[in-house]
């Protein structure tokens, strides 16, 4: 059967996969999904590793402000210095400081002599790691995928990527930890990283990052700054964001105390749990794969920001595995369409010479808020409980779905212009 509707252009699962035409995303989009398996391995081993040493929720709180926190006050000079960089070199460089990071990890744990302390330490050089990766990143996919119109199918696509190996990744974790302890998890991760760096290294960038005259960092902070704030689309979009990754996103850091304490499990159950969020999220991004347009996008947001808030209010309160897991699918698709929808409508309007210093942002708003929120759910759970916590976040967001559907007059106002512009929707009828 021909994959072209009537029109000639493709339809079906070539169209959803349409960005991987492109050599060196073919290559990213390889060596990554390896990857981001073992990243995801890593981050289930420490945070049962620091509650097996601790019996603590609070420091699986602090645990996850160590490494996010680097993100928020390093995000809007990371987003310069990414502009004015070349990013592939950057990437490189960040894969490879990430890779001794995780294999620094495996030397202290697989001989038990590691301490929290020292955890801790390693968590906050992943951050400052983290907080140049992510804008960089984000920003080179314009780069890889060589034409606009291709750039929200590259970016569902590595949402798809990232949870893919969030489905994998916790699941398989779960089971070397129970077998064999958690430095095993980080060694596979620090030899994982070598395929992504692999995958940089045999790519022919073809598409020229623009060069801008060489400003003070001061002004070009300054310039970001006024540009992020004074444009309500993407004002709007990183304010709703920064309020879910800040009140809502901690149930991660939780969900130890979930697998344990609440539905009476171990490290199986906690890879369980995980994995399902994980194929919630997975399901949300090849949603977005099939998609045509970024049009639509805009009211997707508030939507699915309230879903997301009423399934982590209703998985706290459950003590049933079979319900928690089938909760966390709702949980898991509300929380990666929130993020890959605002990522794809701030890249698509975007001008490329600010597309470092915007994606930074969008690094704040989504990793740089969550340390603070990680370090209060851990301090309200040891007191009120981790399902109050959770409820009380839900609530939040709920409120935050509503506030954004406030402004949504003002933000269409201010996309039309550029959505017609760009092609993405026709002008006006004289």
């Amino acid at each position: 059967m021909d994959p072209r509707d009537q029109s000639g252009e493709e339809v079906g699962w070539r169209y959803a996969l349409r960005a991987l035409k492109f050599r060196n995303y073919r290559l990213f989009f390889g060596g990554q999904s390896l990857s981001l398996i073992g990243t995801w391995m890593t981050r289930i081993a420490m945070s049962w590793l620091v509650y097996r040493l601790t019996g603590s929720a609070f420091l699986l709180g602090l645990t996850g402000f160590a490494s996010q926190i680097p993100t928020f006050v390093l995000g809007p000079f990371a987003g310069v210095w990414v502009d004015r960089l070349d990013r592939h070199r950057v990437l490189v460089v960040t894969q490879v400081l990430s890779m001794l990071q995780s294999f620094a990890l495996a030397a202290l744990a697989l001989p038990h002599h590691i301490t929290v302390a020292e955890i801790l330490w390693l968590s906050v050089f992943q951050g400052v790691v983290n907080a140049f990766d992510m804008p960089a990143r984000q920003a080179f996919l314009h780069q890889m995928v060589e034409r606009r119109e291709d750039l929200p199918n590259a970016i569902a696509l590595n949402s798809s990527m990232v949870n893919g190996s969030r489905l994998i990744g916790p699941s398989l974790a779960g089971l070397v930890i129970a077998g064999f302890g958690e430095g095993w998890c980080f060694l596979i991760d620090g030899a994982s990283y070598m395929a992504v760096i692999a995958s940089l290294l045999l790519m022919e960038v073809r598409v020229p990052q623009v060069r801008r005259a060489a400003e003070s960092v001061g002004t070009e902070l300054r310039e970001g700054w006024r540009y992020v704030a004074g444009f309500p689309p993407v004002r709007n979009i990183l304010l709703l964001l920064a309020l879910v990754s800040f009140v809502g996103m901690p149930y991660t850091v939780l969900m130890p105390i979930f697998a344990t304490r609440v539905l009476g499990g171990g490290a199986h159950t906690l890879g369980f749990l995980m994995g399902a969020s994980g194929l919630g999220a997975l399901a949300s991004a090849a949603w977005l794969a099939s998609r045509k347009s970024v049009r639509g996008l805009l009211r997707v947001i508030p939507t699915v920001a309230a879903i997301f808030g009423a399934g982590i209010i209703a998985f706290g309160f459950s003590r049933w595995l079979p319900l928690s897991l089938a909760l966390l699918l709702f949980t898991g698709f509300g929380m990666m369409q929130q993020m890959a929808a605002s990522n794809t409508i701030l890249q698509t309007v975007t001008d490329e010479d600010k597309r470092g210093r915007v994606m930074s942002y969008y690094a704040m708003a989504f990793q740089g808020t969550m340390p603070f929120g990680s370090l209060i759910a851990g301090w309200a759970a040891d007191r009120i409980g981790a399902p109050a916590t959770l409820a009380i976040g839900g609530g939040l967001c709920l409120a935050g779905a509503a506030w954004f559907l406030s402004r949504m007059g003002e933000v269409r106002r201010a996309l039309r212009p550029v959505y017609t512009r760009l092609g993405i929707i026709p002008p006006p009828s004289q």
